[in-house]
């Protein structure tokens, strides 16, 4: 195994052992399965029966209710029975966090119940406490003595368990001892599995789920890491991204985070956490899983035998600076107008560039593009200053010199263009890494002279089904041979619908970016459609917000509602993000209860979290700055409270 996973360059499936939920099998090479989770009072039987039907008739392989006390525990089997007699026989799945008692009635009654090893014993206080090995013992014996009931009742009547770790929940024991990091998250499992494997119980699934993309994969690497290095055996995996959020980023942050791990054949079940109705999750997962179906790979990569970088740490490619590309430089934005007609300066709108006649200005929205290729053509107006334009090179020869044009070569024409010294200050390359040949070898022993690579922009592209892998190949190659050209990722999808394309480009050029690879990315579509221009860039932007690494508008950080959310979640998401999503690098946290509330908030600048019925608290950080609002005044609390740290700005 190459770390965490069997292949950087083939795509083969993670082995993991067989779990099974009802007639439902998950892990040991069965596809992928799908589920979501319901949003209603699991008290109200009739409602929660009616949107688990929605949710199978979608998709669902198997639905989540949630069952924070012992009331809703026992209504699981009234919601069971008359779902039964509906004629549907989908798995069902308790969801407890604070109540062990809950948890054992559930585990009599539903297929599979999952908990919470932040919440389930430890304590959540936000307390620093320094413990002494056989302090720490004593806890590890106290979970021990408080989870083996519900080991032996899940093995007494079939149940299955998923052990869920969220980022939002570590206990303050593990956070002393571990600190906020994937690490903890992953020991935070391991302790309760390791009880389980005591006790010859292994009907599990284990997830590591957070709100940033980043420390997810990080985590689920680590899990897979040591659980092979500790048990010789990987359990199924359930992938998700929580408190994804809505619209376009919610399914750009949940299609890198799952997508990813799939690319490295991680991942047995998925979950896309939305704050939207749960049957609008299932459309997404099956998008996601879709690319893994029956996957064969189309392209041969030469395999790595050692890995030149950290998969469990972030830690950015060192690249040379090419004018606005590369070094510590966010990475640019590339908008593809190739198939455009004779360019206006109104068609630069969708790209971030506004143009003002009576004053001759540009207005330069914050996600503008950078580079704007055209093919063979050149505007024939003047350009914003911020903006090159990128033409084919055999068209550039023939054109005036000018520094806003950037010319853009193929290998075997840069390689020649280098001999007799016809090139430009800044030179984009493309490197088609579907095809190794000798030209292309060529040109990256060029490249290692640091003199040429500093007037270079790579351009890595590939099509495929591993394409991914054939751009991460690449740059591996970069690294070990020491070359620091930097490199713009070109996704191209060649998936059929708007949605499609979406997942795609956040899958295969958000994985790079996640491993610090990318000094660019330029997203292209072969089967177009409409208002594709202004779509793409704004999916640009939301995958280089997503995986950190160019922050361009406010970031929202909100949970997907269920059973104990004590406010209308997606009417007070769009409130909050009508007033506050102008806030440039702001991130706002939006959560339905306390359960991962303050702890996913502790990536939030702010947050708005749910204390009761109607009631809300305010919190900077994860400290409380003002309790129990009346949900009808919290949101202008809110904006009090932004200006009040110096954060808010009129909008223009």
């Amino acid at each position: 195994m190459q770390l965490y996973c069997n292949s950087l360059t083939e795509y083969k499936r993670l082995a993991t052992l067989e779990v099974k939920v009802g007639d439902l099998i998950i892990g040991n090479f069965n596809p992928v399965r799908i589920q979501t989770m319901t949003t209603t009072d699991t008290m109200d039987t009739a409602a929660t029966v009616a949107q688990t039907i929605r949710c199978i008739e979608a998709g669902a392989e198997l639905v989540r209710i949630t069952a924070p006390s012992k009331k809703e525990a026992d209504n699981l089997l009234v919601i069971k029975n008359e779902l039964r007699k509906q004629g549907y026989t989908t798995p069902l799945v308790a969801d407890i966090h604070f109540t062990p008692n809950a948890a054992e009635i559930a585990a009599r009654i539903v297929e599979k119940v999952r908990v919470n090893p932040g919440n389930y014993v430890d304590k959540k206080k936000f307390e620093q406490i320094d413990y002494t090995d056989s302090e720490y013992q004593e806890e590890i014996d106290r979970i021990r003595e408080r989870f083996s009931p519900l080991v032996k009742i899940c093995k007494e009547y079939g149940t299955a368990m998923r052990i869920g770790t969220n980022h939002g929940s570590l206990s303050d024991r593990i956070m002393s001892r571990y600190g906020d990091t994937p690490m903890g998250m992953v020991e935070s499992a391991m302790e309760f599995l390791r009880i389980a494997e005591d006790l010859h119980y292994r009907n599990i699934v284990l997830s590591m789920k957070a709100s940033n993309p980043q420390v997810m994969v990080q985590a689920y690497r680590l899990l897979v890491q040591t659980m092979q290095q500790e048990l010789g055996h990987c359990y199924p995996l359930h992938l998700g991204v929580t408190e994804a959020g809505d619209g376009e980023d919610g399914r750009i942050k949940s299609a890198i985070g799952i997508g990813t791990l799939l690319e490295d054949g991680v991942g047995d079940t998925i979950r896309v956490s939305l704050t939207e109705d749960p049957e609008f999750e299932l459309p997404v997962c099956k998008d996601i899983v879709k690319r893994y179906t029956n996957r064969q790979d189309t392209i041969a990569l030469q395999p790595v035998t050692q890995v030149p970088y950290s998969p469990f740490e972030y830690q950015r490619r060192e690249s040379l600076a090419v004018e606005n590309t590369g070094d510590k430089q966010v990475p640019v934005v590339v908008a593809d107008y190739s198939q455009q007609g004779a360019l206006e300066p109104e068609h630069l709108q969708a790209i971030g560039y506004v143009y003002d006649a009576p004053s001759d200005k540009w207005n330069i929205g914050d996600a503008a593009a950078d580079y704007l290729y055209t093919g063979k053509q050149v505007p024939g107006f003047g350009l914003p200053g911020t903006l090159r334009v990128v033409v084919d090179a055999d068209h550039w020869q023939h054109t005036a010199s000018s520094t806003e044009i950037v010319p853009y070569f193929t290998a075997e024409q840069y390689v020649q263009a280098l001999a007799s010294g016809k090139t430009a200050p800044v030179n984009f390359v493309q490197y088609n890494c579907n095809n190794s040949n000798a030209t292309q070898e060529e040109l990256l022993r060029q490249l290692q002279q640091p003199a040429i690579a500093a007037n270079a922009i790579l351009v890595a592209t590939a099509t495929g089904s591993n394409a991914m892998a054939a751009i991460r190949r690449l740059f591996i190659s970069l690294l070990t041979d020491n070359i620091k050209v930097p490199v713009i990722i070109q996704s191209i999808s060649q998936q059929p619908t708007a949605d499609e394309h979406l997942i795609h480009h956040a899958t295969e050029a958000g994985a790079l970016l996640l491993d610090g690879f990318g000094d660019g990315i330029w997203l292209t579509n072969q089967a177009p459609v409409t208002g594709e221009t202004a779509s793409l860039n704004n999916i640009a932007f939301g995958i280089l917000q997503a995986t950190r690494t160019r922050i361009s508008k406010t970031e929202y950080i909100s949970c997907p509602s269920c059973g104990r959310t004590l406010f209308d979640l997606q009417e007070t998401t769009a409130r909050i993000r009508a007033v506050t999503h102008h806030l440039k690098g702001v991130k706002i946290a939006i959560m339905g209860c306390i359960v991962n509330g303050p702890g996913e908030m502790a990536d939030a600048d702010f947050g708005y979290v749910g204390s009761g019925v109607g009631k809300i608290t305010l919190y900077k950080g994860k400290e409380i700055v003002k309790r129990g609002l009346n949900s009808d005044v919290a949101v202008n609390e809110l904006i009090d409270l932004i200006r009040e740290n110096g954060m808010w700005v009129d909008k223009n």
